[in-house]
């Protein structure tokens, strides 16, 4: 005997969060830790599954109460929400009918409920987003102070001290960083494995530590998809179009772009991949995207089995 769940669906604003449950319809709730709680509470006894739209941090404070209640959930990507819609027939768009229909897509296509992500990932994800953020601000600070033509002294001096308290904070940021991860026994094992891989440095190790989580965990075609490097077909009939990647995730898919430039410079192995395809009259950018390919399934057997690289 199979057992019954309920879907819920989950819309996520900022101040509010707008739950349709097949049992008691549609109710609003506060985004606090608190209401939260008290709605969880009220599911006890029951088989549910709740369905959210990742919408950045908004739905932190769901996701740990939906952790601490220990509720399966599945996190959407928003793309995927918005296509089944208008896929059933959903043109119209308000927090209520997204609820609804984010209950629907639950049922119909049954996503995966999502690992339970630990405190410390998430304290490290906040860390690693503040840093680039100052690493934005310094290129952008960095692109003024370029600009030499008519820029008044006390501009330039203004630019230069900001420059230079961005450089400092973002030292003292990443120190912060490689104190916590230390002081996290799985994050600071993990990160001793990754760095052990040619192209792999603290910056990028820490990308991966915060934002593929699943590393280690999944398949080598799996995760490749996850970080928006596994090549899809674009067949039709007697047509064959090129394969080319897409979705995925954008910061990670960067951070190891550059790990692969470096490791196709510093590593025989990986500099010979590299050399194959453009010696075959591949571009030297998708070169580089199937050297990033092969050197995150490495990180992913490595982690999986918790070896170090091994040239």
């Amino acid at each position: 005997m199979s057992l019954h769940l309920d879907y819920i669906g989950i819309d996520i604003a900022k101040a509010h969060l707008d739950v349709f449950d097949p049992q008691a319809g549609h109710l609003r709730l506060a985004n606090t830790a608190a209401a939260i709680a008290g709605w969880t509470a009220t599911l006890a006894g029951r088989s549910v599954f709740v369905v959210l739209e990742a919408t950045g941090h908004y739905d932190s404070a769901l996701r740990q109460g939906l952790h601490a209640a220990d509720l399966a959930h599945a996190r959407i990507n928003p793309m995927q929400a918005r296509r089944f819609a208008e896929a059933t027939g959903r043109l119209a768009k308000t927090d209520r009918i997204d609820a609804a229909m984010l209950a629907e897509l639950g049922r119909c296509l049954t996503p995966a409920a999502r690992p339970v992500r630990s405190q410390a990932r998430d304290t490290l994800a906040g860390l690693h987003k503040r840093r680039d953020q100052l690493v934005q601000q310094r290129a952008a600070e960095t692109v003024r102070l370029g600009e030499t033509a008519g820029l008044p002294d006390a501009v330039r001096a203004n630019l230069i001290a900001h420059l230079d308290w961005l450089k400092a904070a973002i030292k003292a940021l990443q120190d912060e960083i490689d104190a916590f991860i230390q002081s996290e026994t799985e994050l600071a094992g993990q990160a001793r494995l990754m760095t052990s891989a040619p192209g792999i440095g603290p910056v990028t190790a820490t990308t991966l530590l915060a934002l593929m989580p699943e590393l280690g965990q999944r398949s080598s075609g799996s995760i490749a998809a996850l970080a928006g490097l596994a090549p899809f077909n674009c067949d039709s009939g007697h047509f064959k179009g090129v394969r080319r990647i897409r979705g995925g995730r954008p910061r990670v898919r960067r951070a190891l772009y550059m790990a692969a430039l470096a490791a196709a410079r510093a590593n025989t192995r990986y500099r010979a991949v590299f050399n194959r395809l453009v010696e075959a009259g591949k571009p030297k950018k998708l070169a580089l995207i199937a050297v990033a390919r092969k050197l995150l399934v490495t990180l992913n057997a490595m982690l999986r089995d918790q070896k170090p690289y091994a040239p």
